[in-house]
């Protein structure tokens, strides 16, 4: 019985976040009904297995979800992640709050104690791997159009640069208007003397969005801007939370593992 209540919420978080995930790739959204089943299902079947069999484990049950809790609000206010992103780390931390033992063995050892901070650690070093993609397609717009990639940009900073290069990569502009999940890194000002003054955008903000695109829209049409506009696709990183649970599960923490052959430990 313990084993199969374990099994069953392993069987229930992986169903939600790949539904989830689905539904972010396609829609850039998550209905909030998702989370409303998901959560509800998860504490009880949580909380079943607990008291029946380990009621040893019902303090770290509530330090992981308190410390995730936390954790995902903190992400979500200073605009690290996005809503469902949030949710899908607190019903991750509701559903399997620690490693799922009983079940299955991560095949390299360290698991952190805090089973969903293992789950997050992974997803960001999953997505991480996206910068090797942009990074090329920067590489291909330049020797295709054998123009500088920050054209316009000459007083900005070497730092806010570099930051646009790892994160976005040049696109037309009349695609911006078209694809919704993409966010654009800069914006432009015309001065009071008609002098057009592009800057880059470091973190680009979801509620402002319409109002950059209009504006980069607009410069575009008179002329201002010709060789493409920065954006960032807006990641759907609910497949890379839903990925780092799978690895989590069955290979353990990418950040351990990395450490432990940095350090020459077998």
């Amino acid at each position: 019985m313990n084993e199969a209540l374990e099994g069953t919420r392993v069987f229930l978080c992986l169903t939600f976040l790949i539904y989830a995930s689905w539904s972010d790739f396609r829609k850039r959204e998550v209905s909030n009904i998702v989370w409303a089943v998901f959560a509800p299902i998860a504490f009880v079947l949580t909380s079943l297995q607990l008291f029946l069999f380990i009621q040893q484990q019902l303090y770290i049950y509530a330090i992981s979800f308190g410390l995730t809790f936390a954790l995902s609000i903190a992400l979500f206010y200073t605009g690290a992640f996005g809503g469902a992103d949030a949710k899908a780390l607190i019903c991750i931390s509701l559903a399997l709050p620690s490693y799922p033992i009983y079940l299955l063995q991560p095949l390299f050892g360290f698991i952190s104690p805090i089973f969903p901070v293992t789950v997050f650690c992974n997803a960001v070093l999953l997505a991480a791997l996206s910068v090797v993609y942009v990074l090329i397609r920067n590489g291909l717009w330049k020797h295709r159009t054998g123009k500088p990639l920050f054209g316009g940009f000459e007083k900005e900073s070497t730092g806010r640069k570099i930051l646009t290069l790892l994160c976005g990569y040049r696109a037309d502009v009349n695609e911006l208007k078209k694809k919704e999940h993409w966010y654009p890194l800069e914006d432009i000002n015309i001065t009071e003397t008609g002098e057009s003054q592009r800057r880059l955008l470091i973190i680009p903000k979801e509620e402002k969005r319409g109002e950059i695109v209009n504006r980069v829209l607009k410069a575009a049409s008179e002329g201002r801007i010709q060789n493409g506009v920065w954006i960032t696709p807006g990641l759907p990183m609910l497949i890379f939370i839903t990925a780092g649970l799978i690895v989590a599960l069955f290979i353990g923490d990418i950040v351990w593992i990395i450490l432990r052959s940095f350090l020459g430990y077998s």
